[in-house]
C-alpha cells in the first residue's frame, strides 16, 4: 500500500500541520479523525487496513488529516467565541489547503469526506458548507450538535457551524440543489451506539429540507467503536 506522509505550515490555522496519503490513484476522500484524534488514527485503528483492497487496486485514495479540537470545541480554557473561531480556521484550512492538495493530485473535481464519531461532525458540516466541493459525507457514528461545547454563547460562528441550526432555515438553492443532486450523504450508526438518537434527529432535519440521504442503522448490538466502523468503510467504499 502506498502511504505517504505530508507537512506544510498552515496559513490558516498559522502552524505546521500534518497528514497521511494512502494509494496512488482513485477518488481522493480526506478522512477526518475523532475527537481531539491525530492523522495518524485512521491507520492505527485499521481503517486504512480496512480497505486496503480498494487503495491497492487504484479506486481509493485517502488523505488523513489531523484535528485541532483540542484547540477549538474541546478547548475549555479559553472562551466559546475562540473556540469556536478557532474551529473556523480549521474549516479554511481544509477548504483552501487540504481540497486543492487532494484535487492536484487526484485531478478530480470532487473530493469524498469521511469520519467517525466526532469525525462525523466534521464530515457533515464540511459537506454542507461547501458542497460543490464534495461529492460524497459518509458519517459513522457521527454527532452534529456543537451546543455542548458553547456553554450557552453564541454567536455568528457558532450558527454557521451548527448544521441543526442553520439547515432548517436555508432557502438558499445554490446550495440546496447541490445537497439534493450532487452529494452522496450516508449517516451510519448502530442500535446501541450513543449518538444513534442524534443521527436519527439529524436524518429527520435533512427529510424535512427534502435532501436524499442514507440512514443506516446497523443491528446486532452494533455500537461506538472502531471494530463496527472498520465494517461501515468496507460497506460504503469498497
Amino acid at each position: 500500500m502506498n502511504r505517504t506522509y505530508h507537512k506544510w505550515h498552515s496559513s490558516a490555522l498559522g502552524r505546521d500541520m500534518e497528514l497521511l496519503e494512502f494509494g496512488h490513484a482513485g477518488q481522493p476522500v480526506v478522512v477526518f479523525p475523532t475527537s481531539m484524534g491525530r492523522f495518524y488514527d485512521y491507520e492505527e485503528r485499521g481503517m486504512a487496513g480496512a480497505l486496503a483492497s480498494g487503495i491497492d487496486s487504484g479506486s481509493l485514495r485517502l488523505i488523513c488529516v489531523d484535528s485541532v479540537d483540542a484547540e477549538s470545541w474541546y478547548n475549555k480554557a479559553v472562551h466559546p467565541a475562540a473556540r469556536a473561531a478557532r474551529h473556523v480556521q480549521y474549516d479554511q484550512y481544509v477548504a483552501t489547503e487540504v481540497v486543492p492538495f487532494a484535487r492536484q493530485l487526484s485531478g478530480a473535481a470532487r473530493i469524498g469526506v469521511t469520519g467517525c464519531s466526532f469525525g462525523g461532525y466534521h464530515t457533515v458540516n464540511f459537506a454542507l458548507r461547501y458542497p460543490w466541493l464534495v461529492s460524497s459525507a459518509v458519517s459513522m457514528g457521527g454527532a452534529f450538535d456543537i451546543h455542548q461545547f458553547i456553554g450557552g454563547h453564541y454567536d455568528d460562528n457558532c450558527f454557521y457551524h451548527c448544521p441543526p441550526d442553520y439547515l432548517p432555515g436555508l432557502q438558499d438553492n445554490k446550495y440546496l440543489n447541490e445537497y439534493r443532486y450532487n452529494v452522496r450523504l450516508v449517516l451510519a450508526t448502530g442500535e446501541t451506539d450513543i449518538c444513534l438518537g442524534e443521527t436519527g434527529a439529524w436524518a429527520g432535519i435533512l427529510s424535512a429540507k427534502g435532501i436524499p440521504h442514507w440512514l443506516d442503522v446497523w443491528g446486532d448490538g452494533t455500537g461506538h467503536d472502531w471494530p463496527w466502523w472498520r465494517e461501515m468503510a468496507r460497506k460504503f467504499f469498497l
